[in-house]
């Protein structure tokens, strides 16, 4: 495994981090989960993702289980907080009561005394940016949160937390989390910009575009079982099926096959060639697909197939 310094922080994290949402504690049996799980600890990864929404913190509870016979220290785990966790009205978005409760219930699920990041999961325009900020700080200070971050973001959001946090002597957020793939590059115009001046990293989520640069819906077909047939997802990928993008993913997958790797390691390792960029967030049902994941950190795409990606994207 690699490991890259997140943004300007002290913290280093693995070049391919591994994800809950859509998977442990719903579609994927515990026993699995906690193989496939264990499995990405011992090829090196120590970045561990997970949300209170995820399951209803399923996905919290069965990815911390996993992780409780590894020492604390040697492995880096997430929450989030925004999204409803049910019916009450305060019972979203980013006040200081919400972040409050939540967070307590996240670790109180994974049975933790604090999580390494603590990530605001979207911009809440009901709550000042401020009361969201100062009780995060509270947690730093605390010893319940190591490092604060957000979620999909946008520029003006990043730069209006940025400023506050300097001017209330605040810690600042030190990780982005994203989208960010061969067919969705939005971050690359201003978000990584700002964020290399800030030193912000990026921990970048769908790097696979939901599968869809894996090979599996090849002429736009999806196969019973793959994560497109899930109900949650198949609206996103018909959407891109519908957008005509299949004839260019089709081409990038041919392309990976001319360079003599997988289609998954050239889509990875061209995330993974951003500097700002400090892992590559998959998610993973069984053993052998993070293995193959894995292997994407040893490939480096050269500027012929850098170029030839170009041209089939235009």
């Amino acid at each position: 495994m690699k490991y890259r310094r997140l943004g300007r922080s002290g913290l280093k994290v693995s070049e391919i981090s591994l994800g809950s949402w859509l998977t442990y504690g719903k579609t994927v049996e515990d026993d699995q989960a906690l193989n496939t799980i264990r499995r990405a600890y011992e090829l090196g990864i120590n970045s561990f993702d997970s949300a209170n929404v995820y399951e209803s913190g399923e996905g919290e509870r069965v990815m911390a289980k996993a992780l409780r016979s590894f020492p604390r220290e040697s492995y880096i785990i997430t929450t989030k907080a925004f999204w409803p966790m049910g019916e009450g009205v305060n019972e979203r978005g980013l006040s200081r009561k919400h972040v409050f409760e939540q967070l307590h219930a996240s670790l109180k699920r994974m049975e933790l005394d604090y999580v390494d990041i603590f990530y605001c999961h979207r911009y809440d325009p009901e709550t000042p940016v401020e009361e969201t900020l100062r009780v995060i700080d509270d947690f730093i200070r605390q010893g319940k949160v190591l490092y604060a971050g957000v979620s999909q973001w946008s520029a003006a959001q990043i730069q209006e937390a940025i400023t506050i946090a300097d001017h209330y002597l605040l810690d600042r957020i030190v990780v982005n989390q994203p989208v960010y793939n061969l067919l969705n590059r939005y971050i690359e115009e201003e978000i990584i910009p700002l964020s290399t001046k800030q030193g912000i990293g990026q921990i970048v989520f769908s790097p696979l575009a939901q599968g869809m640069l894996t090979g599996k819906y090849r002429g736009g077909q999806i196969p019973e079982g793959t994560r497109g047939s899930n109900p949650e997802v198949n609206k996103w990928i018909n959407e891109m099926i519908a957008s005509g993008v299949i004839a260019k993913v089709d081409a990038l997958e041919d392309l990976a096959r001319e360079g003599g790797i997988s289609f998954a390691e050239m889509a990875l390792a061209w995330v993974l060639r951003q500097p700002n960029v400090a892992s590559a967030l998959v998610g993973a049902t069984r053993p052998e697909q993070i293995e193959a994941n894995v292997k994407a950190i040893e490939v480096t795409l050269d500027e012929e197939i850098l170029e030839r990606i170009e041209e089939i994207l235009a």
